[in-house]
Order: C-alpha cells, then sequence, then structure tokens
C-alpha cells in the first residue's frame, strides 16, 4: 500500500498601503530576492531576475517585478508603487514551512498596512 501525502502550497498575498518608495526601490527589492529564501530555509538555484514594467494600462501605472526559482519552486512579485499595492507569489513543496511566519515576513518585508492571505493546498495525493 502506497503512502499517500500532500505535496506543497500556493501561498498568494495581496498587500495594501504598502510605502510607494520601497516598492520602486529596486536595490531593496533584488535583497528581498536574495535573502527571503534562505530565511524561509530554502534554496535558491538561479540569480534573482527583477524587471522595472512600465506603465501598461490605467489599471496598471507599472512598477517592478521580481522572480527567484528556489529548489522548493518560487517565489515572485509584482509591484504597483503609485497604488501602494503589491502581489505576493510562493510556491512551495516545503510542506513544513511556518505560514503564520511566512505571511507575517512577507508582510513585514514590504511595509503591508493590510493584507488578503490565500492558501491553496497541492497535490493531496501525492
Amino acid at each position: 500500500m502506497s503512502r499517500v501525502e500532500q505535496f506543497g502550497m500556493h501561498l498568494m498575498i495581496d498587500g495594501y498601503g504598502a510605502d510607494a518608495a520601497l516598492l520602486a526601490d529596486a536595490g531593496y527589492l533584488r535583497g528581498l530576492l536574495h535573502t527571503l529564501p534562505a530565511e524561509m530555509k530554502m534554496h535558491a538555484i538561479c540569480e534573482p531576475q527583477l524587471v522595472e514594467v512600465g506603465p501598461m494600462n490605467p489599471k496598471d501605472p507599472g512598477g517592478l517585478s521580481g522572480f527567484v526559482m528556489i529548489a522548493e519552486s518560487h517565489l515572485s512579485f509584482h509591484t504597483f508603487p503609485k497604488r501602494g499595492f503589491v502581489t505576493l507569489y510562493l510556491y512551495t513543496c516545503q510542506c513544513g514551512l511556518d505560514r503564520a511566519w511566512a505571511v507575517a515576513r512577507l508582510k513585514s518585508a514590504f511595509g503591508l498596512a493590510d493584507a488578503d492571505v490565500f492558501i491553496q493546498e497541492r497535490g493531496m495525493r501525492y
């Protein structure tokens, strides 16, 4: 009989009320992409990528998008400094991640006043 276990989770945060200067600070955001994986006991397997994206339409006034691939999957974000808004996405196969700590750390890192947090379990029959 094979053992069934969960594979991982998606952690998604929509963050509000962030400082616009922080969300536009490429050096700071690049630093987060370098340090957050290790803080979460994960392992970066490529150099983090950070790209400035200009205004696309009235809904999207531009910002910075960041991504780092980790052995445990990936971490990404999209900032919208003019709106004080950021979307964060962590997909991990690390089932032992302290979710409350991870949410608090990400909210703190981006200086969020408020956030909607979504967690979706993955691979429930892995």
